[in-house]
This record gives structure tokens, C-alpha cells and sequence, in this order.
């Protein structure tokens, strides 16, 4: 299975999760992996007196060499808030303790990706010569009032102003991608102290080799419609 994103997906991405996540969600459902809802009760001499459920997104169960069963859970954390990573430690950490999963496996914007984003945005803008808002439009981004404003503002400023294209890139992936979301970094700093342990996990970054560059305008046209479509329904 193998995962790319056109450059142009990133920066048309309407509302709503990443079209690349979906893609990935939906190859692993055809692979296998199913969300599952996992219930512990607590009973007191056959008397239920409450319950925990876990959600996972993606799991499966594999046969052992030994026989028994092995069961893998599995969160993709492509652009959300970070602490949504103490969330899915804390539930594999629950999970394994109370033997429903071997192993947990997250998998997230790897460093390269995350670090590398203002330039891959930079060069977007360089190979589809954008230089205003309205040629920012025919690739289905439209930003909000107070974005343009802040990018009108650092271009129009008397005392070192930016370039539109230094302006944009800057406040695109702070906004979008900003050191508060989910990255490599985030969740090894949360492994390193040990959040999830002792749970088995199996991390994943995503690595800036997936972004692809130079899509034909015609392969792109459903990636913007559909994101001119959720900006739309947003609104």
C-alpha cells in the first residue's frame, strides 16, 4: 500500500479530515483492519458496576507461530491537536494491561515532513507561479478574512516587509501545521517519558518523500473541486 499527497492537496485540504488519511483508512479497511469498540466492565459477585470503553480506529488480530492470537491497534494522527496522543497512549497503555491489544501503532507527520513543510509549500508556490490571492483560488484555497488581512499586513509593512509568497507560506503552515499539532517530535517526547508504557509500540512517521510535485492540472481538478465544495458548506 502505498502513500502519497499531491503538494496541491495539502494546500486546497477543505474542512474535514485529510483526503490523504481517508485514502489510508480506506486501504487498511480493505486489508483488514475494522474500528472496534472495546468494553471493560468491573463486577462485584456477577453484579456489573461500571464500564470503560476504548475506540479503536483500526484493528486487527493475527495468528502466532504459538497459536494463540495477537491483536494490533492502530491510530492515525495525520493533523490533530498533540494531545491527542496522550489520548491514544493512555488507551493502547489500558488496553494491553487488560490483555484486548498486543502492540499499538500510531502513525503520524514524520520529522522531515513537519520540518520540511514551509519548504514544499515554497516550492508549490515557485513551480505554479502564484503571486496573489486570486491564483491561490484556482487551486481551491480561499483563506478567511483575518488570514488575508495578516498576509496583507506583513507584505504592506513600512519596516522589512515580506514577499506575498514569504508571507502566505509562513502564515499557511503555522496556522495549519504548527508546533502544537500532531508531529514526530510531539509524540517522542511523550514515548520518552514514558506515557503508554508498558504497552508494545510500533511508531510510524510519515516522511516528506510522499509529497509528490508536479501532478497534472487535469488529475487535480476533483482534489479542488472538493475542497472548494467543503469551503463552501463551511462558510
Amino acid at each position: 500500500m502505498k502513500a502519497t499527497i499531491p503538494i496541491e492537496e495539502i494546500i486546497a485540504g477543505g474542512g474535514g479530515e485529510a483526503k490523504g488519511t481517508q485514502r489510508l483508512r480506506r486501504g487498511l479497511q480493505a486489508k483488514g483492519w475494522e474500528t472496534v469498540t472495546f468494553t471493560v466492565e468491573k463486577r462485584i459477585n456477577g453484579v456489573r458496576r461500571e464500564a470503560v470503553s476504548h475506540k479503536m480506529d483500526h484493528v486487527k488480530a493475527f495468528g502466532l507461530p504459538d497459536g494463540t492470537i495477537g491483536t494490533v491497534a492502530m491510530e492515525i494522527e495525520w493533523n490533530n491537536k498533540d494531545p491527542f496522543y496522550d489520548r491514544d497512549l493512555e488507551n493502547f497503555k489500558r488496553l494491553h494491561a487488560d490483555g484486548a491489544i498486543s502492540v499499538g501503532i500510531i502513525v503520524t507527520r514524520g520529522r522531515s515532513l513537519h520540518e520540511n513543510m514551509k519548504a514544499m509549500v515554497g516550492r508549490f508556490f515557485d513551480e505554479r507561479k502564484i503571486q496573489t490571492f486570486d491564483d491561490l483560488e484556482r487551486w481551491g484555497y480561499n483563506p478567511t478574512s483575518a488570514q488575508r488581512k495578516a498576509i496583507e499586513k506583513r507584505v504592506s509593512r513600512p519596516k522589512d516587509p515580506l514577499t506575498f509568497r514569504e508571507a502566505f507560506v509562513s502564515k499557511f503552515v503555522s496556522d495549519k501545521f504548527g508546533e502544537a499539532t500532531t508531529h514526530w517530535r510531539k509524540l517522542e517526547d511523550r514515548v520518552q517519558r514514558g506515557v503508554g508504557n508498558p504497552c508494545p509500540l510500533l511508531l510510524i512517521g510519515l516522511p516528506d518523500s510522499i509529497v509528490t510535485f508536479g501532478e497534472r492540472e487535469e488529475e487535480l481538478e476533483a482534489i479542488i473541486a472538493e475542497a472548494q465544495q467543503e469551503t463552501e458548506q463551511s462558510d
